[in-house]
C-alpha cells in the first residue's frame, strides 16, 4: 500500500486598506504580519510592521515600554484670533482624537474573504505655534515657560483632562498627551492669541487584529478613512481649522501559513495485519476479524487543512485492495488521529477520523487552536472483519492497493 504527502504553505497575508484618496485627505499606511515561527510557536499574534513616524521614533524605548506606535498624521491646522478668557472651549485650542474603537473590514485579494480588525488612536501630539511669540502676548520680558504659564495655565505639555501627559519632551511647545477617552481636551486662554498653529502632529494608535490561525494565508486589504475638522473624528474646534479635511488609513495584514507534513523513512509502505500477528492462525487456525496498520507522522501547521484521499483501486466509495487477476476488490478504511491543538470544525479531539475519498465526498476539514510543530499524529488503516472472512475463505494471495494521502492548507 503505497501512502504519499502534500505539502502546501500558506503566503502571508498582509492587512492593507486600499483606498483612493479624497481631495484634500492625508494617507497613512498600516502594515501587520503573521508569519508561523518554530522558534516561538506559542506566539499566535500579528506583529505590527509599520515603521514608526513622528513621536515614536523620537522615543523609542517609551512608546515599546508603553505597547504604541505612532503615525505622522499629515496635515496640521492653524486659525485665530483666540479670544481672551473665551467660555466655550471650541473658541480656543482644543483636541478630540478618535479614541473608541473602529471596525475596518479587510478582504483577501484572491479569495475575497473578509476578516474584521480594529483600530483606535491613543494619543495625540506635536508642537504648537503662537503668533506673535510667546513672550510678546503676555508684554515682554518673561521667559517661554513663563509666558506659556500666563496664556494657559502651564506649559503646553501639561495636558488637560481628560487627556494625559506621555512620556517627554523636547520644550514647553512640544507636546503628546495619551486619548483615553473620546472627549475634547481644551487649554482656555488667558490672552488673545491672533494666530494659533498646530505643528508635525502625530498620532498613537493600537490594533486589535483577527486571528491568524483561522485565516486562509495570503493577504488581505482595507480602508478607514477618518474625518478632519469640527464636529469630526480629528477636531481641534471652531477657530483652529486643518488643513486637510480627512485622513484613509491603508491597511494591510500579511499571513504566511505553515503546513508541514514528515512521512518517516519507509513510509510509503504500508503492511496490514492481524492485531496478534499471522502466528496465531498459522498455529492454531484462529482466524483474524481485522487487518490493521496504524501509521505514525509528524505535522507541523499553523492554517485550518484538509485531508482527502485518491486511490489506484476503488471498491465502492472506498479505496481497495486487490489479488493479482482478481477482479474483486476489498474497502480499506483509513482514519486519522491528530495532536491535542488541532481540532474538527466543532471544536472536539480529532481521534479516528475518517478521512474520505476526495470523488465521493468533500475532504475532512482541520482548525488549529495554536501553532502546532511537529507534533505526532496517527494514520489508521483498517480492513473490516466481513472482508477478511472473505479474503481468507480464498486460497492464500498477496493483497495490494495504493492510497494517496492529501493534506491540503488553506492557503
Amino acid at each position: 500500500m503505497k501512502l504519499s504527502r502534500k505539502r502546501a504553505s500558506g503566503m502571508a497575508a498582509a492587512l492593507g486598506l486600499a483606498c483612493v484618496p479624497a481631495v484634500h485627505a492625508a494617507t497613512v499606511d498600516i502594515t501587520a504580519q503573521f508569519r508561523a515561527d518554530s522558534a516561538k510557536p506559542h506566539e499566535n499574534k500579528f506583529v505590527n510592521t509599520t515603521r514608526n513616524s513622528g513621536y515614536c521614533e523620537q522615543f523609542v524605548v517609551l512608546c515599546q515600554s508603553a505597547g504604541i506606535f505612532s503615525l505622522i498624521l499629515g496635515t496640521g491646522a492653524s486659525g485665530g484670533p483666540i479670544q481672551a478668557n473665551h467660555e466655550d472651549s471650541r473658541q480656543g485650542a482644543m483636541l478630540k482624537a478618535p479614541a473608541n474603537w473602529r471596525t475596518v473590514q479587510v478582504t483577501h485579494s484572491g479569495t475575497g474573504h473578509t476578516e474584521t480588525l480594529e483600530f483606535r488612536v491613543v494619543g495625540l501630539g506635536g508642537a504648537i505655534g503662537l503668533s506673535p511669540s510667546p513672550a510678546e502676548i503676555v508684554g515682554g520680558g518673561v521667559s517661554d515657560e513663563t509666558a506659556y504659564n500666563m496664556i494657559f495655565g502651564s506649559t503646553w505639555w501639561q495636558a488637560p483632562a481628560p487627556c494625559v501627559r506621555q512620556g517627554a519632551t523636547l520644550s514647553h511647545a512640544w507636546f503628546f498627551w495619551k486619548t483615553p477617552v473620546e472627549d475634547a481636551c481644551a487649554k482656555p486662554a488667558r490672552y488673545l492669541i491672533p494666530q494659533f498653529e498646530y505643528q508635525g502632529l502625530s498620532f498613537a494608535y493600537e490594533l486589535r487584529t483577527p486571528n491568524p490561525l483561522q485565516m486562509t494565508g495570503g493577504q488581505y486589504r482595507g480602508s478607514l478613512t477618518l474625518g478632519i475638522g469640527p464636529g469630526q473624528d480629528f477636531d481641534f474646534g471652531d477657530v483652529v481649522r486643518p488643513n486637510d479635511s480627512a485622513l484613509t488609513l491603508n491597511f494591510t495584514l500579511d499571513v504566511e501559513h505553515v503546513l508541514k507534513v514528515e512521512i518517516p523513512p519507509g513510509g510509503n509502505r504500508v503492511e496490514l495485519e492481524p492485531r496478534e500477528g499471522w502466528k496465531a492462525w498459522l498455529s492454531n487456525g484462529s482466524k483474524p476479524t481485522v487487518l490493521f496498520r496504524d501509521h505514525q507522522f509528524h505535522i507541523s501547521t499553523s492554517s485550518p487543512f484538509t485531508m482527502k484521499l485518491e486511490c489506484r483501486y476503488m471498491a465502492g466509495t472506498e479505496c481497495g485492495v486487490t489479488a493479482p487477476g482478481s477482479a474483486i476488490y476489498y474497502p480499506v478504511d483509513v482514519y486519522v488521529t491528530l495532536p491535542d491543538g488541532l481540532t474538527n470544525p466543532d471544536g472536539t479531539p480529532v481521534n479516528r477520523r475518517t478521512v474520505p475519498v476526495g470523488s465521493f465526498g468533500n475532504p475532512v476539514r482541520f482548525l488549529p487552536v495554536r501553532y502546532i510543530d511537529r507534533k505526532p499524529a496517527t494514520l489508521h488503516f483498517q480492513i473490516r472483519s466481513v472482508s477478511v472472512a472473505a479474503m481468507l475463505d480464498r486460497a492464500p494471495d498477496t493483497y495490494t492497493g495504493a492510497v494517496t494521502v492529501i493534506w491540503d492548507s488553506e492557503v
